[in-house]
């Protein structure tokens, strides 16, 4: 077992509390390792090049082929379209 240096205090909204209370039953595991576990990764995250959500699938992006050369220019005109043949 890891030795606990530090504490803190940390107030959270009800819902958030109640989801804690949840996730605590159904992992079997204390609040407090849940929290840790999930600063854990947070940092980790936040850490790492690359780490938002949005620069993480960067490479992603633009690489599906719709078929439609000018759907970015067109999207409004091709939305409506769609929702018009769905009628």
């Amino acid at each position: 077992m890891q030795c606990m240096e530090s504490q803190i205090t940390v107030r959270i909204p009800k819902d958030l509390a109640r989801a804690l209370e949840r996730a605590s039953r159904r992992l079997q595991r204390k609040s407090s390792e849940i929290v840790r576990m999930a600063l854990r990764a947070f940092l980790e995250v936040s850490q790492t090049p690359g780490g938002r959500p949005a620069d993480r699938v960067r490479g992603l992006l633009g690489s599906l082929d719709s078929g439609v050369p000018d759907l970015a220019e067109k999207h409004r005109d091709y939305i409506l379209q769609s929702l018009k043949n769905a009628r």
